[in-house]
Order: C-alpha cells, then structure tokens, then sequence
C-alpha cells in the first residue's frame, strides 16, 4: 500500500501540462475523456474540468486526443486559455482564502487586473470549462471561507461577514443557507460539540 502511495506522489509530482476542457461538465464526461486517454496510452489525471499530463505527449498524440474528445463534444483548451483559467481560479481563491479581510474593489477589477483580458471573453471561456458563472464560483468559496471561519476561528458571525464585505450578517447568513441549504448555526454547533469532545481547533 505504502509504495502505491509512493508512486502516486510520484507521478503527481511529474505532472508537466494541464489542460482544461470546454463542457467537460459532468462525471460521465470525466469517464469519456479518461477512456480516450487510454485509448491513445497517455498517463494522465482527470479532475476539476481538467486532464494533468505526466509526461510530455507529442503533439501527433495530443492533436489525436483533440480531435476524439471533439467528437464526442468535449473540446480541449490550448495551454494559454488553460492559464488563462488557472489563473482567474487563482486569483480569486488568493483573494478570499489568504485576505484577513476582503479588498474593497470588485471580482471584475481583480480579474481584469490579473488576467488583463476584456471580462465577456473571460466570463464565456470560464463557465464553458466550470459549468457555472465566475460569480457563482466566487460565492461557493465564500461559503467555504465562511464555514472555515465557522469552524476554525473565535469570529463572530457579524465579523465574519464583515470581513468578507456582507453588507450584514442577515445576508451571509441568506446566502449560506441558499448554497448549503443549512444554517452557519449548524456549523457553530458542530465547532461546540468537536471542542466538547477535546478536538483542536
């Protein structure tokens, strides 16, 4: 088991291109892309709207792989869109995920910023690869920052929200219970039962 894992580590480490792939929305979509892959021998990782190459696949083979995935209505990113994704992903999950407190500027600035490309072309590729909108995506790490908070910090909810430029808590709160479909009540009653039970935090 141990050298199984080793190897795993192994080829993770080796992975040299990622490329992500245009309505790749969906397990089964997952499993296509990955039997093509197979088909044409290509030590590969399918994850996240993505396919991780271990080794450097000539490009009679990649074009190959291009070609088979489009039939199948699976379109793959050449290696600067897929940069271009990786670094939006980034720099949003940066914003939220390392700030102390939200910069009070828009997505849209920190985007056009970061990536310096006009917003339609980057709100069209980005939801084409994700299945949903930069917003969306934006608000689903602001829940996850929020039960991390929850969970992990002596924040109180109207400190939470503030630092992550609610206008209240009465909002957050909306919000969070619109993308979990529970209450972050929930989650400051799973902290209390952890610590009771001697967890860390």
């Amino acid at each position: 088991m141990i050298a199984v894992k080793t190897n795993v580590q192994h080829e993770l480490k080796k992975a040299r291109k990622k490329l992500y792939a245009k309505y790749m929305v969906s397990l089964r979509c997952e499993g296509i892309a990955k039997s093509e892959l197979k088909k044409l021998g290509i030590s590969h990782k399918v994850s996240d709207h993505a396919i991780e190459f271990y080794e450097d696949v000539a490009q009679v083979r990649l074009d190959a792989l291009k070609k088979n995935l489009k039939k199948t209505g699976i379109e793959l990113l050449d290696e600067g869109d897929s940069m271009l994704i990786d670094r939006i992903i980034t720099s949003v999950n940066d914003v939220i995920h390392t700030s102390e407190r939200l910069p009070n500027i828009s997505y849209d600035e920190i985007i056009n910023k970061e990536i310096a490309l006009g917003s339609d072309y980057v709100l069209k590729i980005f939801s084409e690869v994700k299945g949903i909108s930069i917003l969306h995506y934006i608000v689903m790490q602001k829940i996850e920052k929020v039960k991390e908070l929850l969970l992990y910090s002596d924040l109180t909810l109207p400190e939470i929200a503030n630092s992550l430029r609610y206008k209240n808590k009465n909002l957050l709160i909306a919000q969070f219970k619109k993308f979990t479909g529970l209450s972050p009540y929930f989650f400051l009653e799973i902290k209390r039962k952890r610590n009771s039970n001697g967890g860390d935090r």
